[in-house]
């Protein structure tokens, strides 16, 4: 009787769980996963590819005050960083012949005074400096490479502090340092006196074209186990699409595949993906 009674519960438990199974099914196929992703439009066009070199502020023009003789200062008419146009009084002097008056031979900034009222002051070494502020100077090093694709008088666009500036090649290095690299010369208007000395640098020199290409945003490319693709939008899903990279650059890829100016790919959600994923786009870039 209780074998009769052990084999009744378990087929009763076995319909339980049949009926829960077969009821839990059609569930799970009407909640297909939607995986939410942010696209952008594949474009054509050229890609020019620029490498950055990175160099340092400095004064265009650095013109020494001198004395011509020794002696005490007995009146200074400017201070560290005052500006003074051409011919303005800088101090005057008690010398060993009489008064001496010391006046700028440039109009500038002035910099790296430190004598001051009473001070004995040497003709040997500058009272202090004027500093051509208006245009400013940026030294970089480069590579005999990168050395073939500037010339003098180019324009290219350099950036300090965030802000771009155009900035002319004045002079060209054909001697190496003692690393081995080259000395370029750039000058950018500073009438704003905006750009401080001693501040970076960052200058793109394009080295080379790429023409009549296919270009993907850099942020669509996937790299994964040797294989390289991204995900095209069409019909609400995403679709795996092998691509063969000619040139990337931060923001644009050139690349050769199955893609064509106009459609979608997606540059942000591609770790929720795989081939036929169903997808809403949650945000399209640059709208």
């Amino acid at each position: 009787m209780k074998k009769m009674l052990t084999i009744a519960v378990a087929f009763l438990f076995i319909g339980i769980l049949t009926a829960c199974t077969e009821e839990d099914e059609p569930n799970e196929a009407a909640e297909e996963r939607i995986a939410p992703v942010e696209i952008e439009k594949a474009t054509e066009g050229d890609l020019v590819v620029e490498r950055s070199v990175f160099g340092r502020t400095s004064p265009n023009r650095l013109t020494p005050i001198m004395v011509q003789n020794p002696g005490e200062i007995d009146e200074l008419e400017v201070e560290d960083g005052d500006t003074v146009e051409e011919d303005d009084r800088i101090a005057k002097l008690k010398t060993a012949v009489g008064t001496q008056y010391v006046d700028a031979d440039e109009s500038g900034k002035i910099v790296n005074l430190e004598a001051e009222e009473g001070s004995m002051v040497s003709d040997a070494d500058p009272l202090a400096m004027i500093a051509d502020m208006e245009t400013m100077k940026l030294e970089f090093n480069v590579t005999s490479d990168m050395l073939a694709h500037i010339e003098k008088e180019d324009v290219f666009i350099a950036v300090i502090n965030e802000k771009e500036y155009d900035a002319e090649i004045t002079n060209v290095g054909e001697m190496p340092n003692d690393s081995g690299m080259y000395s370029v010369i750039a000058t950018v208007d500073n009438e704003d006196e905006a750009i401080l000395t001693g501040l970076v640098a960052k200058m793109d020199i394009p080295i080379s074209r790429v023409k009549d290409t296919v270009l993907v945003p850099t942020a669509a490319i996937v790299d994964e186990s040797d294989e390289t693709f991204v995900y095209v939008i069409a019909d609400d899903e995403a679709v795996k699409t092998s691509v063969t990279i000619r040139e990337t650059q931060s923001g644009q890829t050139a690349v050769e595949a199955d893609i064509q100016a106009g459609d979608q790919v997606v540059v942000n959600g591609q770790l929720l993906l795989s081939d036929g994923t169903k997808v809403s786009i949650v945000e399209e870039s640059g709208e």
